[in-house]
């Protein structure tokens, strides 16, 4: 089985050596589950849902059966209006859906520096189209960290530098927590 992973530097694997990234821990999560799988990187560190919107099409090529969303939080961090993420959103999911490949979703949890209505309406974006594809949602990229760290402080071991990327050990708390879930999708693939 192909599964494509759809995102920004989250999936990507921005500032870590290649094999520590989002893409091969997930493989090697699924390989060492008994799955027969290829994950493929069509992660873009700085894009937008926008930009994974414009690179759909020529993600889901034939081979592939599955496909993880993840993105939005370029978006956030721009402050994008979230009704045009969720266009974009819908668009990637309607181009999956035309390609009859099975999804994942993937939402994020966000801050609220620009005001709880914002916040409602970014968080909710990802319910609302997983419930009009009937696709299953993963709610937030990083419930693995937050359940294993709690908030604040104690999630900085599993950081980069920056605060915004995991490092390769967070990156593993991430696959452990969101990999059954992603086991789950693949049994419905033919």
């Amino acid at each position: 089985m192909t599964i494509a992973a759809l995102g920004d530097s989250l999936t990507a694997g921005y500032g870590l050596p290649q094999e520590d990234g989002f893409v091969p821990q997930l493989e090697e999560w699924l390989r060492d589950q008994g799955v027969d799988v290829a994950v493929m990187n069509a992660g873009v560190s700085g894009d937008t849902t926008a930009g994974g919107l414009s690179r759909a099409a020529w993600t889901l090529t034939p081979e592939v059966d599955a496909m993880i969303v993840t993105l939005g939080g370029n978006d956030y961090l721009r402050g994008i209006d979230p009704a045009v993420s969720r266009t974009n959103l819908d668009g990637i999911l309607a181009a999956g859906q035309e390609a009859g490949v099975e999804m994942l979703l993937v939402g994020l949890s966000v801050g609220g520096n620009y005001g709880l209505d914002y916040k409602a309406e970014f968080e909710g974006m990802y319910a609302e189209l997983a419930t009009q594809y009937d696709i299953p949602l993963y709610p937030d990229f990083a419930a693995g960290l937050r359940a294993v760290s709690g908030m604040g402080e104690g999630m900085s071991e599993f950081m980069q530098a920056d605060g915004i990327h995991p490092n390769a050990e967070g990156v593993r708390v991430i696959v452990s927590a969101i990999g059954p879930t992603v086991l789950d999708l693949l049994k419905g693939v033919d």
